[in-house]
C-alpha cells in the first residue's frame, strides 16, 4: 500500500468540495486499544494533514467515539454528529483510515453512503477517493462496508468458539472472587490465607444458622467481624478487610464457585430497540439449567453443592416480592403459619392480615383472585385457633427429638464463641505481622531523612495501635463466661418440658423457622356446612396429616364467653342477683372469654349484651325460700339445713350445680321436717343412712 504522501491528487475532488470542510472521523473500539494501539491513533489523527494536502482549508476532527464499538449496539454521539453535518451539505469529504472506522454494521454504513451521495460528499481513505454518486464507487464502498461487517462477525465467532471450547474444559481463566485463586498450572484452589478462609466459611455457617442474609449481616456487624474484599491500589489488586455490607454477604451466597463448581455463562446480553436503534444490555442472570458450562467438583469449595442449592432455595423464599405462588420464608410477625398456608380451592398462597386493639390478632385470607381478576374471595378464617392447632401438631412431631436438638443447640453455643474467637485471633496475627513489617521498613530507612523516617514511624505506630486494639478485643472475649454448663443444663430442662417452652417463648421468628423446617406447606379449606376449618399438613419427607377445628361463627371471636358459662347465666338470670351468679360461676371454675374470674360487673355485662332479665326482689312470689331463709326460720345453722337437704328430709332444688338451694315454702310446715329440726336442736344425732360404698374396718386379727 502506498504511503499517504505518495497518493496522487484525485480529479474527483473539485473546487466545490474544497470550499466545504473536511471531517476526520477517529474511532477505536475498546479502552484497551486506546491504551496500547497508539499507532492507530497517530494514523487517524494524521489524516488532518493529508486533508490539507488535498486542498481542504477547513478540517475538523471528530473523536468523540474513542472507546466505542461500531457494531451498531452502542450509542455513538460522534457518528451522529457526522451524519448531521453531512445532511446540512457543509461537508465536502469524510476521511477515515478504513471503512471499519466509520461503521461495522450495514445500517449505519449504507445510511451514511446514501446521505453522502445525495449531497455530493466524498469518502476518502488512504487507498483512494470515492464518490457515492458514481455507480462503480458506490459498489466498491458497499463491498468495503460488507467486508467490514463480515470481518467483525468472523472475529467474534472465532473468539467465542475458542472461549467456549476452553470453558468446557474448565481451563478458561477469569477473575475469581475473594477466597479463591488460580495456580500456575491453571487450577483453582482456596486462598492460602487462613484468615480469609475462616471469614468466608463463617458467612456460610451463619446463614445456615440464621436462614437470612440480613441476619448474618447484623450478626457480623454487631460482633465487629471483618470480611475481606478486593481493592485496586496503584493498579494492583489487594485484599482489604472491612465491616461487611449487605452486597458483600449476598455475593458470597450467590456464587457457585464457592461450592467447588466451575461455572461459565451465568449471565447473558439482551437486545432491545430504543428510538429505532438496537441497544445491548449485559449482566442479566440466567436460570441454572441455562448456564453455558457447569462442572461439579472442579476445585475445593467452602460448601458442598447440595448446601449451595439449599441456600438458593432459602434466598428465593426470603424474596417475598419476587414470587407468585411459591411459599414464603419466615420473617417474623404474630402469625405462625405465614407463608405456609395454601388455598385448596384456587391453589394460591393465603395472605395474613392483623386486627385487634394492638394489631396482633392474625387472620388468614385468600383474596388473590379478587386482587388480580376481580373475582370473589375463596376462604377466610381466624388465625389464633389455627396457629394453636398447628403448634400442637408441631410439638407432637418434635417432642421425641427434643433432647437431641437440645444437645446440638448446646454444641452450637460453644462453637459460636469459638468461631468468633478464631476470627479475632487471626485478625490479631495479621495485625502483628503488619506491625513487624512496618518496624522493618522504619529500621531500613535513613534516620537522617526525617521526611521518610517520620512517615514510616507514624505508620508503625498506627499498626501497633491496631495490635493493641485486637488484643483488647480478644481479651474481653476470653473473660466472658463460656456458653456451656449452665446453658447446657437450661437447654435440657427446656427440652424436657417442650410444650411449656414453646408456649412461653416470645420469639415468633424462631417458631416460624421451626415450622418452615418441618413443613412443606399446609392446604387449607373451610367446610361451611360443618363450620370447620380443614388443615392438611404436608410434612417434609412426604407424610401428611389432617386436622379439623371449629370455625368461629359470625359475631363470635376467640374471646367470646363460653357456652357453659352462658348456660349458667341464662338459667340463673331473673332468679338471682349478679353477685350470686358470679359466685356460682367461680365455684364451677368457669372463666370469662379472656380467662378471668367472674365479678358482678362482668356478669351484668354479659347479661345485658344477651338481653337476659335482671333480678327484682319484688317479683318473688313467696313459693320458695333460700337455705339461709330456712335456717333463720327454724333458728338453726345453714349447715344443719344443708345436711337435711342432702339426706332428703327437706325437699329442694338447684338451678345448676353450686347454685343456691331453693326450698318450697310449704316444706317448712311439714311435720317430718319439723321433727328433724327439733332433733337437731335437742342435740340428738340422727340415724344416718348406710353408704354402700363405705366398708367396715375390722382391726381384729386371728391368732
Amino acid at each position: 500500500m502506498k504511503s499517504d504522501s505518495e497518493l496522487p491528487q484525485s480529479p474527483k475532488i473539485t473546487e466545490l468540495h474544497r470550499q466545504r470542510r473536511a471531517v476526520i472521523y477517529v474511532r477505536q473500539s475498546t479502552l484497551t486499544q486506546l491504551q496500547h494501539n497508539l499507532e492507530s491513533q497517530r494514523r487517524q489523527y494524521g489524516l488532518a494533514d493529508y486533508a490539507r494536502s488535498l486542498g481542504f482549508s477547513t478540517v475538523e476532527t471528530i473523536d468523540e467515539d474513542l472507546g466505542r464499538s461500531g457494531s451498531g449496539l452502542v450509542e455513538r454521539p460522534g457518528f451522529q454528529r457526522l451524519v448531521a453535518m453531512v445532511c446540512t451539505g457543509e461537508v465536502g469529504a469524510v476521511l477515515c483510515i478504513e471503512a471499519s472506522r466509520l461503521a461495522r454494521n450495514g445500517r449505519d454504513w449504507h445510511h451514511l453512503i446514501d446521505l453522502c451521495g445525495l449531497v455530493g460528499t466524498l469518502v476518502i481513505d488512504p487507498e483512494g477517493v470515492y464518490d457515492p454518486r458514481s455507480s462503480n464507487d458506490r459498489l466498491l464502498l458497499g463491498l468495503k462496508g460488507t467486508m467490514s461487517e463480515f470481518e467483525l462477525n468472523l472475529f467474534r465467532q472465532r473468539s467465542f468458539q475458542a472461549i467456549l471450547h476452553k470453558a468446557h474444559r474448565g481451563a478458561l481463566r477469569f477473575e475469581l472472587p475473594i477466597g479463591l485463586c488460580w495456580t500456575r498450572d491453571g487450577r483453582i484452589e482456596l486462598d492460602p490465607d487462613r484468615r480469609v478462609q475462616h471469614a468466608i466459611g463463617m458467612v456460610f455457617e451463619k446463614f445456615v444458622a440464621f436462614g437470612s442474609a440480613r441476619q448474618v449481616l447484623l450478626w457480623l456487624r454487631q460482633s465487629r467481624v471483618l470480611l475481606p474484599r478486593f481493592k485496586w491500589i496503584d493498579g494492583e489488586r489487594q485484599t482489604e478487610w472491612t465491616l461487611p455490607i449487605y452486597g458483600m454477604v449476598i455475593k458470597f451466597l450467590w456464587n457457585p464457585l464457592y461450592a467447588g463448581a466451575y461455572v461459565f455463562g451465568k449471565t447473558e446480553t439482551r437486545l432491545l430497540m430504543h428510538q429505532g436503534r438496537a441497544l445491548k444490555t449485559a449482566g442479566h442472570r440466567k436460570p441454572q439449567e441455562k448456564w453455558t458450562v457447569l462442572i461439579h467438583d472442579h476445585h475445593p469449595g467452602y460448601i458442598s453443592w447440595e448446601q449451595f442449592l439449599r441456600n438458593q432455595t432459602t434466598l428465593f423464599e426470603n424474596a417475598h416480592m419476587k414470587k407468585k405462588m411459591s411459599r414464603s420464608a419466615a420473617r417474623g410477625g404474630q402469625s405462625l403459619l405465614a407463608g405456609l398456608l395454601r388455598c385448596r380451592r384456587c391453589g394460591r398462597m393465603l395472605h395474613v392480615s392483623y386486627s385487634g386493639a394492638t394489631g396482633t390478632v392474625p387472620r388468614y385470607n385468600c383474596h388473590g383472585a379478587n386482587i388480580n381478576h376481580g373475582e370473589g374471595r375463596c376462604i377466610s378464617f381466624g388465625g389464633l385457633r389455627v396457629d394453636e392447632a398447628a403448634s400442637h401438631e408441631i410439638l407432637r412431631v418434635v417432642e421425641p427429638h427434643a433432647l437431641e436438638a437440645a444437645m446440638r443447640a448446646a454444641e452450637d453455643l460453644s462453637q459460636r464463641d469459638a468461631a468468633k474467637a478464631e476470627a479475632l485471633r487471626l485478625e490479631l496475627e495479621q495485625a502483628r505481622y503488619q506491625a513487624r513489617l512496618a518496624e522493618r521498613r522504619y529500621e531500613a530507612a535513613d534516620p537522617e531523612n526525617r521526611l521518610v523516617a517520620g512517615e514510616l514511624e507514624a505508620r508503625w505506630n498506627a499498626e501497633l495501635e491496631r495490635v493493641a486494639q485486637a488484643e483488647e478485643t480478644l481479651r474481653t472475649l476470653h473473660q466472658r463466661p463460656p456458653s456451656t454448663g449452665t446453658d447446657r443444663e437450661a437447654l435440657m430442662r427446656l427440652a424436657k418440658d417442650l410444650p411449656h417452652t414453646w408456649n412461653s417463648t416470645a420469639d415468633k421468628r424462631l417458631k416460624q423457622q421451626i415450622a418452615h423446617t418441618l413443613l412443606v406447606e399446609i392446604a387449607a379449606d373451610v367446610d361451611e356446612k360443618a363450620s370447620e376449618v380443614q388443615l392438611i399438613f404436608h410434612w417434609v419427607g412426604g407424610r401428611h396429616s389432617e386436622v379439623r377445628l371449629p370455625k368461629n361463627r359470625a359475631g363470635f371471636h376467640g374471646k367470646t364467653t363460653g357456652a357453659d358459662a352462658l348456660a349458667v347465666i341464662r338459667a340463673m338470670s331473673g332468679r338471682f342477683d349478679d353477685a350470686i351468679i358470679a359466685s356460682t360461676l367461680n365455684r364451677l371454675n368457669l372463666k370469662t372469654g379472656h380467662g378471668n374470674t367472674w365479678i358482678e360487673s362482668r356478669v351484668k355485662s354479659v347479661r345485658v349484651a344477651r338481653g337476659l332479665p335482671n333480678y327484682d326482689p319484688a317479683s318473688r312470689d313467696g313459693s320458695h325460700v333460700t337455705l339461709r331463709d330456712a335456717a333463720k326460720h327454724f333458728g338453726v345453722s345453714p349447715t344443719a339445713i344443708r345436711h337435711l337437704l342432702e339426706d332428703g328430709i327437706i325437699p329442694g332444688e338447684q338451678v345448676v350445680p353450686c347454685a343456691p338451694w331453693m326450698i318450697p315454702t310449704a316444706a317448712l310446715k311439714d311435720k317430718r321436717v319439723i321433727k328433724a329440726v327439733d332433733m337437731v336442736k335437742s342435740g340428738k344425732r340422727r340415724p344416718r343412712t348406710q353408704d354402700k360404698r363405705q366398708e367396715s374396718l375390722d382391726f381384729t386379727s386371728s391368732s
